[in-house]
Parts: C-alpha cells; structure tokens; sequence
C-alpha cells in the first residue's frame, strides 16, 4: 500500500494516530484482564466473530473487489497466520507473562518480517537488519532469564515469539494484496478466515460466556470492536494520510504503553530485568528499520494487539 507524503498531518489524521496506537496498547491489557474467564482459543473467536461484524459492515457499504485464485491463497495464510494462530497465541501468553512483557516480545515482530521479506520478496539483507536481529535475539534472551528468575515458565516467552512469527509470516502474505484489493476489504477478509480457523473453540466459547462475569464478556466484545475493527479503520485513514515510514514509527509508543496501563489497570509491571530486555528488543527493532526509514516504506508493519 502507497500512501502520499504529508508534511505536516491534519488534526483528523493526528487523532486517527492516536487512537489506532491506545486501542492496540489496550488489546493487551483487554486479554489480560479477561483471561482468567475465557479459554485462549475462545476468547480469539469471540473477538475476531465481533470484529468480522463489525468491518463486516464497514466493507458492506463500499464495493468490493473480487479477489483472484492467487489473492486468496494469500488472504489464507493472513487469515490463518495472522488472525487465527496469533491471536490464540497471544492469549495463551497472557497466561503466563504479563502484559507489558508480552507486548515488548511481540513487538519484535517487524524484524522477522524483514526477514521473510528478504527471503520470499526479494527485498535483501541490509546490514541493518543483520545487526538488529541480533540486538534483538539478545533482549529475548534477557526477558527468558528474567520469566526464569521471577518463578514463571518460559512457555509464555515461547508463545510470544510464535504470535511474532505468525503474524509476520500474514503481513508477509497481506502485501501483494494491498496493491490489488482495498485495505479494509483485506482487513475484513482475514479477520472472517482467521474466524472460521477459530470455529473449534465454539463449545468452549459457549461455555466461558455462560460462566463469565459481564465484565469479562464486555471485554471481550471491546477487544472485537475497538482493538480489532476500529483500529484497523483508524490505521487506513491516517495511511492514506501521511507517509507510511512515519507512521510505522508510532507503533514504538505501543509496549510502554503497555506498561504503563499494566501498571495503573492491573498493578503488574514486568521485571527489571525483562524491562531491560524489552529495551534491547525495540533497539534492535529501530536499528534493522534505519535503512528502511530514511527511503519511501510501501508497507507498515505493527504489532496488532
């Protein structure tokens, strides 16, 4: 996806900044808080059924553009990568680390889509990215000691890194598609296949709904609505506003966020130690990304909560 060159944004695409970075902070406060009442594989179908309403409905009153066999295919591995398995993933991870850990891990995300894009897109291996994923590797391997020396397993680390590799493996797939099909009807497609993917946790999902507070189904229903529909939308406008190298920069703010809201909402905070890590991992994200920032970026890739 192109987007034209803004000097300076308007305040309608400023606010669309804003909001789209606090809805993704708060996805994973959301799962946090509500993860004690649905299962991980329930609580991704309950979110992506409400998000596929609710973009379903945005996409209905614009045309749509039929895809093509290839497009499909492609719409498929986003869907299943990027919608399915990693947001099941990513609520399972919540189970096991806090939220602020767990946004920090995620968000090394865009080193690997580097990665894959130099391996199946043919965009090379800059120095850059070389040096980054190993400033990178070495904040995971200090949140992996930190988890271990708090008393908690590591399989929340492992998590996090499979809900990094998914959804850049679907980000890889979404972006010869951003070319050809419109952004929302992309958006709204994968979140519907990322659905069906998740149809086996129905009877569980039932059953949690049946169990859980109002609280919980109400925060279930936000993170389908808000974190999901609304700033997918809010993300479009501000893209189609302002150059999209920029605009990817914001997505920087989203794990101290994080931590911050962690801290207020939920009285966790993550390990000194892991707050270092997580430090390390987000260097290592802007220096694999310095290339990339000073030309014109044709995509944006963030972390979706």
């Amino acid at each position: 996806m192109t987007s034209p060159r803004t000097v300076v944004p308007d305040p309608r695409t400023l606010l669309a900044v804003v909001v789209t970075v606090l809805s993704w902070a708060s996805a994973f406060i959301g799962i946090r808080a509500v993860g004690d009442d649905l299962a991980p594989g329930a609580l991704a179908l309950g979110r992506l059924l409400v998000g596929t309403l609710v973009l379903g409905l945005l996409v209905s009153r614009r045309g749509w553009v039929r895809p093509s066999r290839a497009d499909w295919r492609l719409l498929v591995v986003c869907g299943v990568g990027w919608f399915g398995v990693y947001n099941v993933a990513l609520n399972a991870a919540e189970r096991h680390l806090d939220a602020g850990t767990t946004a920090m891990l995620v968000n090394i995300g865009p080193i690997l889509i580097a990665l894959f894009a130099g391996l199946w897109l043919g965009e090379g291996f800059p120095r850059p990215l070389v040096v980054g994923i190993a400033i990178a590797f070495a904040g995971v391997l200090l949140i992996g000691l930190a988890t271990r020396g708090a008393g908690a397993d590591l399989l929340g680390v492992v998590l996090c890194l499979v809900a990094a590799f998914t959804y850049a493996v679907g980000v890889v797939a979404q972006k010869p598609l951003l070319g050809r099909l419109p952004g929302l009807q992309v958006t709204f497609t994968a979140c519907a296949i990322g659905a069906v993917c998740c149809l086996p946790w129905a009877g569980a999902l039932v059953a949690d709904l049946g169990d859980a507070p109002a609280a919980s189904v109400a925060g279930m229903v936000y993170l389908g609505v808000v974190p999901t529909a609304l700033a997918f939308s809010t993300w479009a406008f501000a893209l189609s506003r302002m150059d999209a190298g920029r605009l990817g920069v914001t997505t920087y703010v989203v794990p101290p966020l994080v931590i911050l809201f962690g801290w207020l909402l939920l009285d966790e905070a993550p390990p000194a130690l892991a707050l270092l890590g997580g430090v390390v991992c987000l260097v290592g994200v802007a220096v694999s990304r310095a290339r990339a920032r000073r030309r014109a970026a044709p995509v944006v890739e963030t972390a979706v909560g």
